[in-house]
């Protein structure tokens, strides 16, 4: 009740104040992330440092933990960003009338996502970081995204567990590929259309 009654009659002066200090906060911490981003796509997601990053971002290493609680909350907030990523070019895609269509789009957009990024790849979809499990409002995007694209797939008649079971193998499997195989070309990416004919011959075909 006490510190509900000092916000209520903080000064317009003291509100700004916070509110001047919360965005330097939340802009520390975008820079955080950012710099953290840049430092697992170089040396690899179990190479992140906390004492590295806290020295690419000029902070002492305690100071860090003003903004990060643990190694593993950075890279909560890192799966956060991923997740929200995805579902943000997921919301891009829209269910038409040609089914074939529709699974190109998605195949495509989910590959290339997968491999422009191998250390955000790794953090959303594989289990890399040992004992990181991610909070559950980071996790809750995750299933966004998860509903976002089997909704897609059910639009167009795949509302099968095993049509959906085996559509995520196909394009996981694809991104691998790519990944272990041609990482800064194109191998695996190519065989995209023609992953997607044999699977929508195969689905649609015994219907």
């Amino acid at each position: 009740m006490a510190s509900a009654s000092a916000s209520a009659s903080a000064t317009p002066t003291e509100s700004r104040r916070r509110d001047r200090r919360h965005l330097r906060h939340e802009a520390t911490k975008e820079e955080i992330v950012d710099k953290a981003w840049q430092m697992v796509q170089v040396e690899g997601l179990n190479a992140l440092s906390l004492r590295a990053l806290a020295r690419a971002v000029d902070m002492e290493p305690q100071s860090l933990y003003t903004y990060f609680s643990s190694k593993h909350a950075v890279y909560d907030r890192l799966f956060l960003d991923g997740n929200r990523e995805l579902l943000a070019r997921f919301g891009q895609i829209e269910a038409g009338n040609d089914p074939e269509d529709l699974l190109r789009s998605i195949a495509r957009l989910f590959v290339t996502f997968a491999t422009e990024d191998e250390a955000r790849y790794q953090l959303l979809f594989q289990r890399t970081i040992p004992e990181f499990e991610p909070s559950a409002d980071s996790y809750a995007v995750a299933i966004e995204v998860f509903a976002k694209a089997r909704a897609l797939l059910e639009a167009v008649g795949l509302d099968r567990g095993s049509d959906f079971d085996l559509w995520t193998a196909l394009v996981a499997g694809l991104a691998s590929q790519q990944l272990a195989n041609d990482h800064d070309g194109d191998r695996y990416l190519l065989l995209i259309d023609e992953a997607v004919a044999m699977f929508a011959k195969h689905v649609f075909g015994n219907r």
